[in-house]
């Protein structure tokens, strides 16, 4: 396991720990480095660190109250998107938007068990 340090790290305030942790881990290939259920749990994919903190977390009660979910979303690249969505489509997960092409590549968005937003990616 290597250091924390040498994560990109990405906090998440989750509803569900362990529905986010089996979410995360069945269906996208993390990998658990510390769970505290239901309090917090430490995923990691990569050099990607996901910090999926409870609503009774020190993260979460660091956020205001009333304070709206933003926009941010983690990026995550795969080599056949196509073959990703039909993987993730037979595992039951549900797709927050159809595929969408740029100059870029194509992505698609999907949706933790809290909301939090996943975009894949595929390049060109």
């Amino acid at each position: 396991m290597a250091a924390p340090e040498q994560y990109a790290g990405v906090r998440y305030l989750v509803d569900d720990v362990q529905a986010a942790v089996d979410f995360y881990t069945t269906h996208l290939g993390f990998t658990v480095r510390i769970a505290v259920v239901p309090v917090f749990a430490d995923v990691v994919r990569g050099p990607l660190r996901l910090l999926l903190s409870g609503p009774s977390s020190s993260g979460a009660r660091a956020t205001p109250e009333g304070t709206p979910a933003g926009r941010n979303r983690i990026h995550l690249v795969c080599d056949d998107l196509d073959a990703e969505i039909k993987r993730l489509r037979e595992g039951g997960v549900p797709f927050r938007s159809e595929v969408v092409s740029g100059p870029g590549g194509r992505q698609i968005l999907l949706a933790d068990p809290s909301g939090n937003l996943v975009e894949l990616f595929e390049p060109r």
